[in-house]
């Protein structure tokens, strides 16, 4: 039986980072009282949880739920402070899962540990996948305006990172980058 971290609701539920940009750790962050869960994650995971979860907003507006659901975030919502400190890692994010639960209006997300079984060959056939029951889930119930604000928030973290090359798309640190669209010459960050 694993052990489940559950926030239903959580007081806060947040993605922050640590580090500077180009060596930032992404994190989620989940606090009840004195009760706090951390996960690290990939900057691409909180930008599919987040761009997810906003999908499954609009898709539960447009079918007309008995169901207030902001579609922007509440302004007494926001949340700009730092990750609670300090920051204890309980695993590294692996599968995502995201539900609405129309019984309490809520969205529903869980994070399962990232393991190498998991893993899965692109030929791999599917009755051959097999997936270990994990030892650990963050289990998290939103409600609908908190769900648009952990989205705000994600998203500015995400945008706060290196600026991207006007050429290429990709990141340029301070010393600059190589970029493949100017044939390999280093284009500055400034």
């Amino acid at each position: 039986m694993p052990v489940i971290h559950r926030f239903d609701p959580p007081e806060r539920f947040v993605a922050g980072t640590v580090g500077e940009p180009g060596q930032r750790t992404f994190f989620l962050q989940a606090r009840a009282g004195t009760r706090i869960t951390t996960v690290a994650l990939e900057k691409q995971q909180v930008a599919a949880l987040a761009h997810r979860i906003d999908e499954l907003l609009d898709e539960v507006m447009q079918a007309g739920e008995d169901v207030v659901v902001p579609a922007v975030a509440p302004r007494d919502l926001a949340d700009d402070l730092p990750l609670e400190q300090p920051i204890v890692e309980e695993f590294r994010a692996g599968t995502m899962t995201l539900a609405w639960d129309p019984t309490d209006a809520t969205v529903v997300v869980e994070v399962f540990p990232f393991t190498e079984e998991s893993v899965v060959a692109p030929d791999q056939p599917e009755e051959e996948i097999d997936e270990p029951e994990p030892e650990e889930v963050l289990l998290v119930r939103l409600r609908p305006g908190q769900a648009r604000a952990f989205c705000e928030r994600a998203e500015r973290v995400i945008a706060a990172g290196r600026a991207p090359c006007p050429f290429c798309g990709g990141p340029v640190d301070p010393e600059g980058h190589l970029c493949p669209r100017a044939n390999g010459f280093k284009r500055s960050g400034g």
